[in-house]
């Protein structure tokens, strides 16, 4: 995940930002929403643990589309959108490589579908009930509900090639303006009673945050000479 997001420089705010964030809106729909019977302490964990790899298929994105500093043209942006399905894609062949399916199929939804949106105007369309469409509603997986918010709240109160930061008041607005539109009515109620949480993680990893140095490398024993 920090490899993909290395593409468009960003140093590991982002991905702690993103994490910790779904790690709130997960607890919180936990303790208080309609969702609270679906949501098991291991669910909250495991997006916690899962939620970087939402972006992992800009790998397969050209440079110069992550990185224009103007609005991307159509087709641009129709390139880009195959970021999720390479990143789900990527996942699943992870899974079936190792044997371990269970254990990125979290991963492998968010990747895919963290950017539908609740009135099935997001992407990518997908065959259902023998339509070829967008996901809406509950038809979005409960785990990328909850990363889009995230993900949209994060890239509005922080700087981008093509803006600046928006005030965090304003982020609060725009996202209450897309309630039941963009996002999942309760995923958005979620956030406006941890509100305050979003921004002490906001603070706590600025864009400027850096990855703790791994240890030091070592030959192993085996390959000594």
């Amino acid at each position: 995940a920090n490899l993909a997001e290395s593409i468009d420089d960003d140093t590991g705010g982002h991905l702690q930002r993103i994490r910790h964030y779904c790690k709130v809106l997960a607890d919180e729909l936990r303790a208080d929403s309609r969702y609270k019977d679906q949501i098991t302490e291991e669910y909250s964990e495991m997006i916690f643990d899962l939620s970087p790899l939402h972006d992992l298929g800009k790998v397969g994105i050209r440079d110069y589309i992550l990185q224009k500093p103007d609005k991307l043209t159509s087709e641009e942006f129709e390139k880009m959108k195959d970021h999720a399905e390479i990143g789900a894609r990527a996942l699943r062949m992870a899974g079936e490589m190792i044997h371990r399916e269970s254990i990125f199929s979290i991963g492998e939804m968010i990747a895919r579908f963290h950017h539908e949106k609740w009135d099935g105007t997001g992407y990518p369309a997908v065959d259902i009930n023998g339509e070829h469409r967008p996901l809406r509603g509950e038809e979005i997986p409960l785990c990328a509900r909850i990363v889009a918010l995230a993900d949209v709240y994060d890239a509005l109160t922080s700087k981008r090639p093509y803006k600046m930061p928006f005030p965090p008041e304003k982020a609060r607005e725009m996202i209450l303006a897309q309630s039941g539109k963009h996002f999942d009515p309760e995923v958005v109620q979620s956030f406006v009673r941890r509100e305050q949480e979003f921004l002490g993680i906001r603070s706590q990893y600025p864009d400027n945050f850096s990855l703790p140095e791994g240890r030091p490398f070592e030959l192993p024993a085996r390959d000594r000479v």
